[in-house]
């Protein structure tokens, strides 16, 4: 009995890793149909699988799409490691990572300086300190510029918080709690102040009616051009910290 049962389990496992090294097999009470959905961070497909459909013919769909998937992975922007050389686009500006290593050393130090971000540290790889200065700094720039927005318009920001969304740029809870991806400080001046502005003008609005977008465009520097370039770019802002 419990042979046949292994039996069945290594023949299912085997069903549903079947599938490009690319795609992943997610099922879902909740999905009607089969969805291919990209995740640039990790530079593959999540597979939404309809919990009652069979896993052939999830091959089959992923097999048709083979091709379109490879040239939605090719067309990706290449990751840019967070290593000595690498370029950053940090708050608007490029800026050099320069790296130096010293194992004398008991903590780590990074500070942005003109056009360049200097790592001293004791870490061979550096990049999870990086990310975290990184991460510190998104957070306190994107705290001044909400709080400065909710004055403007008589509103209170109860707190912000940064994550590493991949659905998302930002998100405003009705008890007046704003998250944004940290990843935003990436981003042209214009993007983000645009991402900002639209979760400020949701403090007002927990809508997106048309008084919710008049006061979006009031609230942002340049409206159009940042909503654009999110529109546009706002997948490569996930290729930052990768590895090559």
């Amino acid at each position: 009995m419990n042979l046949h049962l292994s039996s069945i389990a290594f023949m299912l496992l085997r069903q549903e890793t079947a599938f490009p090294p690319y795609v992943t097999l997610k099922r879902s009470k909740r999905a009607r149909r089969l969805a291919l959905r990209l995740d640039p961070k990790d530079r593959t497909f999540h597979l939404v699988v309809p919990a009652g459909m069979s896993v052939k013919k999830a091959q089959r769909f992923a097999q048709e799409h083979d091709h379109w998937m490879q040239d939605k992975l090719l067309d990706l922007p290449e990751p840019v490691p967070f290593e000595d050389g690498s370029i950053l686009p940090i708050l608007g500006q490029n800026r050099r990572v320069h790296v130096f290593y010293d194992s004398t050393l008991r903590t780590t130090s990074i500070h942005l300086k003109y056009n360049e971000l200097i790592v001293t540290t004791n870490k061979e790889d550096p990049t999870a300190r990086i990310e975290r200065s990184l991460k510190k700094r998104a957070r306190e720039e994107l705290l001044a510029l909400s709080q400065q927005k909710a004055e403007a318009i008589g509103k209170r920001v109860k707190g912000v918080s940064t994550r590493d969304t991949k659905s998302r740029w930002g998100s405003c809870s009705s008890d007046g709690n704003l998250s944004y991806s940290w990843r935003l400080i990436f981003a042209p001046y214009e993007a983000l102040d645009y991402v900002v502005a639209h979760e400020v003008a949701h403090l007002k609005h927990m809508d997106h009616s048309r008084a919710f977008w008049s006061l979006c465009r009031e609230l942002s520097d340049d409206f159009l051009e940042g909503q654009y370039w999110m529109q546009e770019n706002g997948h490569e802002l996930m290729r930052f910290g990768a590895s090559s």
